[in-house]
C-alpha cells in the first residue's frame, strides 16, 4: 500500500471523517473487481484504497497514524509489527470487515455487493461462490419516432444488436428526450438475481405542420388577403383531424387563435392542452390589374400606418 493512506484517497491530513467516507466510496466504486472484471488492476487498486479507509476510519487507529506510533500499514513502528497481525488477533479492535458496512444505500447495486460479500466471506470474486445475487444491468437503446405518434400514442418495435426485437409501447404525451424503462428487459442478473431493465430513449421528428410548446400544439395557418379583411371560415389541420376554424374579420398576421382541448394529453389525468393557430396573411401570387387599381383606389383615401411608434 501507498506510504501515505492519505494520498491513496486523494486527501489531506485535514481531511474530515465525512470527506474520508465519501472519497473510500468514489475509488471503491471505481476498482471493485466485482464490478470491473475486465480490469486486471482493478484488485490491487480496491485492497489499496480499502487498506487506506481502514487505517483512517477509525479515530483511534488515524490518531495513531497521525502521531507516528504505527505506519501505513498499521503496523507498530518501533516493534515493526503488521497491521495484520493485530487484526487476526482474539478480540482485537481493529478487527476490520474492509468498510464494506458504510455503504447503506439500499438502492445502490455496489452496496449490495459489499454487503453480501461481507456476509459471505472473503473467498474470490464470483458472485455465485459468495452466496448472493445482483441484477442484471440496464440496456440503453434510441428510438426515433414521428411527432404525431409521440403523441397520440403508438406501439412500436425495436431490433436489438443480437437479432431479437422488443416491442415498446409509447405512451400518449411522449416528449423528445423522454427515456420509457421497460421492466426485466435488460441484461440477464447474476447468481440468479433479476434481469435488468431496458431503458428506451424517445427522439421525435419534426412535423411540416406541428409544433409542440409544452401540452400545446402550434401552427401557423396561412390566409389570403380576403379572409384576413372579411373574415372567413377555413379548414384547419389539428393532430385529431381536420376541423373550420372561424378567422375574424380584420385579422391580422401574427394573431394567435385557440382551439381548445386540441393539444396534448398528459400523463396523469391532467386535461390537455390547446392547438395555437398563428395566422400569417399571404399576398396572392399574381397581382392582376383589377387588384392593383383598387388598391391604389383604395390607398388614396384609407392609407393608414401599421409601423407607427417604430420610428422617429
Amino acid at each position: 500500500m501507498s506510504n501515505d493512506p492519505y494520498a491513496a484517497l486523494g486527501l489531506t491530513k485535514t481531511a474530515t471523517a465525512d470527506e474520508i467516507k465519501k472519497a473510500y466510496r468514489k475509488l471503491a466504486r471505481a476498482s471493485h473487481p466485482d464490478l470491473h472484471p475486465d480490469d486486471p488492476t482493478a484488485e490491487a487498486r480496491f485492497k489499496t484504497v480499502s487498506a487506506a479507509y481502514d487505517l483512517l476510519k477509525d479515530p483511534e487507529t488515524r490518531a495513531r497514524f497521525d502521531n507516528g506510533e504505527i505506519d501505513a500499514t498499521g503496523a507498530e513502528r518501533q516493534e515493526r509489527k503488521f497491521y495484520r497481525d493485530y487484526a487476526e488477533a482474539p478480540g482485537n479492535a481493529y478487527r476490520s470487515r474492509r468498510g464494506y458496512e458504510d455503504f447503506g444505500d439500499a438502492s445502490d447495486i455496489f452496496a449490495e455487493i459489499l454487503r453480501q460479500r461481507t456476509r459471505g466471506g472473503a473467498g474470490g470474486h464470483d458472485p455465485r461462490a459468495q452466496g448472493f445475487s445482483i441484477p442484471g444491468p440496464d440496456m440503453r437503446y434510441a428510438l426515433e419516432v414521428e411527432f404525431v405518434e409521440a403523441v397520440t400514442g403508438a406501439k412500436k418495435r425495436i431490433t436489438l444488436p443480437d437479432g431479437e426485437t422488443l416491442d415498446v409501447q409509447i405512451p400518449q404525451g411522449t416528449a423528445n428526450g423522454q427515456t420509457i424503462r421497460l421492466r426485466g428487459k435488460g441484461g440477464p442478473g447474476y447468481g440468479g438475481g433479476p434481469q435488468g431493465d431496458a431503458l428506451v430513449m424517445i427522439s421525435v421528428r419534426s412535423h411540416p405542420v406541428f409544433r409542440r410548446d409544452g401540452d400545446d400544439i402550434v401552427i401557423t395557418l396561412p390566409i389570403s388577403i380576403d379572409e384576413a379583411v372579411l373574415g372567413a371560415k377555413v379548414k384547419t389541420p389539428t393532430i385529431d383531424g381536420t376541423v373550420n376554424l372561424t378567422i375574424p374579420r380584420g385579422a391580422s398576421s401574427g394573431q394567435v387563435l385557440r382551439l381548445r382541448g386540441r393539444g396534448v394529453k398528459p400523463a396523469g389525468g391532467q386535461p390537455r392542452g390547446d392547438q395555437c393557430v398563428e395566422l400569417r396573411i399571404i399576398a396572392p401570387p399574381k397581382i392582376d390589374e383589377a387588384l392593383q387599381v383598387f388598391m391604389e383606389d383604395w390607398r388614396k383615401t384609407n392609407a393608414y400606418d401599421p409601423r407607427k411608434g417604430m420610428t422617429s
